[in-house]
């Protein structure tokens, strides 16, 4: 035991060290990533916005952060499959623990969430959030927009979450086609995968509908989301119910017929050539899950989103 430590997130003193946590003990930070709030020398953070209030069936999402926290102590920072390396070693990734939001103004939530957004992102470090309902996204992809330009999205989703909106609704359902209207993405260079629903419109966006993925492979979906997005900076986003339900239960709106966690996971090791400037993983709703089956699919996302980036560094 004398090499072991326990409750990294607080004890360490280095952004890169491994953890020894037990994966049944210790602080539950992200992949066991230090607590702070500051962002001095981070390649990468982790954040948590737990809001619910723009559902439109179960709540619950508000607990995903911490369901995503907790499965994610299964990683006991072994070189991480698929990636066959310490995530960690030359990469800095600090926890910065949850976004602040009034439960009792739902109207100043998005300009929250986009105001400390952005403070991350004028950093230089990369931003992979964890929600939260699919609303979050919305004010993300504003901040991101800001620094980045028009983005391509790329959505994992049952959803397309282009439903009417006036500009001035909380709604999970209908951020795309609002970010479609006021030039935050790039239509013709966005693609949703796994849709198994219907929409008024789909705003030009490709879709790869959830019989469309049951007849590809892993390495055909890759292809067709690289071969769409091309050079554009994007942004991924996984709503957990893009998997069937039977791979991801705690969720508010689960849909049948989806694809694996084995499948989407595997097409997302594969996307490591597109240029993708933020993610995020949402709709872990933890109160409807069984045995944390959706937590750790939601934290297998978030670690694949990390393991992207740190070969992504490594090719630099």
């Amino acid at each position: 035991m004398a090499n072991k430590s326990i409750d990294h997130a607080f004890t360490t003193r280095s952004l890169t060290s491994a953890a020894s946590d037990p994966t049944y003990a210790g602080a539950l930070s992200f992949m066991r990533r230090k607590y702070t709030k500051s962002l001095k020398g981070a390649d990468a953070v982790v954040w948590g916005i737990p809001f619910d209030a723009a559902v439109s069936n179960r709540p619950g999402a508000r607990f995903g952060p911490q369901a995503i926290r907790r499965a994610a102590a299964i990683f006991d920072n072994d070189p991480q499959y698929p990636f066959d390396r310490d995530l960690f070693e030359a990469m800095a990734v600090i926890d910065y623990g949850d976004c602040l939001l009034d439960y009792g103004n739902h109207q100043k939530t998005p300009a929250t969430i986009e105001r400390e957004a952005s403070k991350i992102l004028a950093s230089g470090a990369f931003l992979m959030s964890m929600g939260g309902d699919h609303f979050v996204t919305w004010p993300l992809l504003k901040a991101h927009a800001a620094k980045h330009g028009q983005l391509a999205l790329v959505q994992f989703d049952a959803h397309q979450d282009t439903w009417f909106d006036d500009g001035k609704r909380i709604d999970h359902g209908s951020f795309v086609g609002r970010a479609v209207r006021d030039g935050v993405i790039d239509p013709t260079r966005s693609i949703q995968v796994g849709i198994r629903t219907h929409a008024p419109e789909d705003c030009g966006i490709r879709i790869l509908y959830g019989y469309d993925v049951e007849d590809m492979s892993a390495t055909q979906i890759a292809a067709t989301i690289a071969d769409h997005v091309g050079d554009a900076p994007c942004y991924v986003t996984f709503d957990i119910d893009c998997l069937d339900p039977a791979f991801a239960p705690g969720t508010g709106t689960p849909v049948a017929g989806g694809p694996s966690s084995a499948k989407m996971l595997s097409v997302l090791q594969k996307l490591g050539g597109l240029d993708i400037k933020g993610a995020d993983i949402v709709e872990v709703a933890p109160a409807y899950d069984h045995a944390d089956i959706t937590a750790i699919a939601g934290a297998s996302v978030a670690m694949h989103y990390l393991g992207l980036l740190a070969e992504r560094r490594s090719r630099r």
